[in-house]
């Protein structure tokens, strides 16, 4: 599916001369990125994903940056959001910010997908993994698997012993006896399903290549971080979610993207096992998957990265991000 945003640039504020001039310049921005459609048009399919967001389409890096601005800018307008909600500002207010917001994230979603889509990159072609053949699990698999990890583990019943009873004697029976009113019987409450809190995407790691570390590893910087851990060390999926893709085939290896409510995406790549299928629902703290090895690296670990939509090069530094949702990574 191309959009699954909702807003569009009609549905920005128009009540102030202000609000036009930013969506006039917003659409002019937009326009411009959608040029650059025409060059990577002639770039084969299995060209990787990173040639064309690190700019090797135009040489100087200039549709890169572009993408850069537009990431930005939407941090920036979510920022104010939160500003607005944390200040307990008018509703009208805080619609016309998140429509601002909203605005930007489409024009950005509707190039990547474009881009991404023409170099074959399977998060925008085979969100499924089925055409790339991916370790996927079948549905009865993952059915299983997650009433697995959802059912309480029995208690086992020990028996307890009773005082052996003893025969009344004559005096005993003289003695007045009190007589014990049952008490009413309570209906047992149903059990809630405690909330989860967010989480770390796994444990016992040490940090190894953060956000936007640079080397020759990669066509520029690095776009998520990277937690350092054995070869099949669990994976979790960090808040609940919706899968929205699970593919393989290309420098990310097996990987797993989960959209969240919030709207963001995180992405959890290079596992040696996948434990989900596109369109289940995860939970806080579920497993995903298992760490390991595959696509472009140089030893077993998990890459770790949070986007604001499916595609790469929206990506945002995944650290303060979980901090925001109160989850503290050990450095």
């Amino acid at each position: 599916m191309r959009r699954e945003h909702r807003t569009g640039l009609q549905s920005l504020p128009t009540g102030s001369a202000r609000s036009a001039r930013s969506a006039f310049l917003l659409a002019l921005f937009l326009v411009l990125l959608l040029a650059l459609l025409v060059v990577p048009a002639a770039v084969p399919s299995g060209t990787a994903s990173a040639a064309v967001v690190s700019g090797a389409a135009d040489g100087d890096g200039w549709f890169r940056k572009a993408t850069a601005r537009a990431v930005r800018a939407h941090e920036r307008a979510r920022a104010r959001v939160d500003r607005l909600r944390e200040a307990d500002a008018r509703p009208p207010k805080i619609e016309a910010a998140e429509e601002r917001r909203m605005a930007i994230r489409a024009g950005l979603w509707d190039l990547l997908w474009a881009v991404e889509r023409n170099v074959g990159d399977p998060v925008a072609v085979d969100p499924s993994g089925r055409a790339g053949h991916c370790p996927v699990p079948t549905r009865s698999h993952a059915q299983q698997h997650q009433r697995h990890q959802r059912s309480p583990k029995k208690k086992t019943r020990t028996m307890q012993r009773t005082k052996p009873r003893t025969l009344k004697t004559p005096q005993d029976l003289k003695k007045p006896q009190t007589v014990q009113v049952p008490q009413a019987t309570q209906v047992p409450k149903t059990p809630q399903t405690p909330h989860r809190p967010w989480t770390a995407p796994t444990r016992g790691y040490w940090l190894s290549a953060g956000f936007a570390a640079q080397g020759s590893r990669w066509a520029h910087r690095h776009t998520g971080q990277d937690f350092a851990v054995g070869a099949g060390t669990p994976v979790y999926a960090v808040g609940p979610g919706t899968v929205r893709a699970t593919t393989c085939g290309d420098g990310f290896g097996n990987q797993v993207v989960v959209r969240h409510p919030d709207g963001y995406f995180t992405q959890y790549a290079h596992l040696s096992h996948i434990d989900v299928r596109k369109g289940g629902h995860v939970s806080a703290g579920q497993r995903i998957g298992l760490s390991g090895a595959t696509g472009n690296v140089t030893g077993p670990h998990l890459h770790f990265e949070v986007r604001i939509t499916p595609y790469m090069g929206s990506a945002v530094p995944p650290l303060p991000w979980l901090r925001r949702k109160d989850v503290q990574v050990i450095h």
